[in-house]
């Protein structure tokens, strides 16, 4: 059984496409029947059923899909092939796009750019103006806010929080209840762990390995001996 429709209202996305506001069919979960919704491009890219909705003016178009129990509200913006599912929130001006999946109870707000196949998943959590991008793994109870950039292969798991304007790349772990904030930088094979702080202008790299109640602030592992 369908639980929406197309209406005929339509909107032109920056991209070009024609996106069309749907409309609840029938009730479920928080959604009754006769509620509008966002706009989708067709119905593949909502799932007819668990109760994964689009609402307000957010954009799902391409072959991106919002499914499961998944929720896609304010003005954001899902494309390309991304997935959306699980219990996942996306809102805010969030843009997913690439093969990007947010899965889980992972929650993107805010001005957050997730592209490339990054995936962000369990309780993850990704706000403010952050860009996730490459193969990066974000999982369990991380939290990425700030002007942060995390991409190449980097993962970013436990209680870990990165922020400010820090980054991560290469094959770099950040895990435990480790932070890495301000303007540091992490890359290379360097694994962050334990309750380890990197803070300042560090820049972390190679195989370096921080674990226990390390705090690093403005090093640079380039120029050790």
């Amino acid at each position: 059984m369908k639980k929406y429709k197309l209406t005929s209202e339509s909107v032109v996305t920056t991209r070009g496409v024609t996106v069309y506001r749907i409309q609840a069919l029938v009730d479920f979960s928080t959604v009754k029947a006769d509620d509008l919704g966002g706009y989708i491009e067709s119905e593949k890219n909502l799932a007819h059923f668990g109760n994964a909705w689009v609402s307000d003016t957010a954009q799902i178009f391409g072959n991106a899909q919002v499914f499961g129990n998944a929720q896609v509200f304010g003005r954001s913006r899902v494309f390309g092939n991304a997935q959306i599912s699980g219990s996942a929130w996306v809102s805010g001006n969030a843009q997913i796009w690439g093969n990007a999946q947010i899965s889980g109870n992972a929650l993107v707000s805010e001005n957050v750019l997730i592209s490339g196949t990054a995936q962000i998943s369990g309780n993850a959590q990704v706000s403010d103006h952050a860009h996730v991008a490459g193969t990066t793994q974000v999982s369990g109870n991380a939290q990425i806010f700030g002007d942060t950039q995390i991409f190449g292969n980097a993962q970013i798991s436990g209680s870990a929080w990165v922020f400010g304007n820090a980054w991560v790349s290469g094959n770099a772990q950040i895990s435990g209840s480790a932070w890495v904030s301000n303007d540091s930088g992490v890359f290379g094979n360097a694994q962050i762990s334990g309750n380890t702080h990197v803070t300042g202008k560090s820049r972390i790299s190679g195989k370096t390995q921080l674990s226990g109640e390390s705090r690093v602030l403005d090093y640079n592992t380039s120029n050790s001996a």
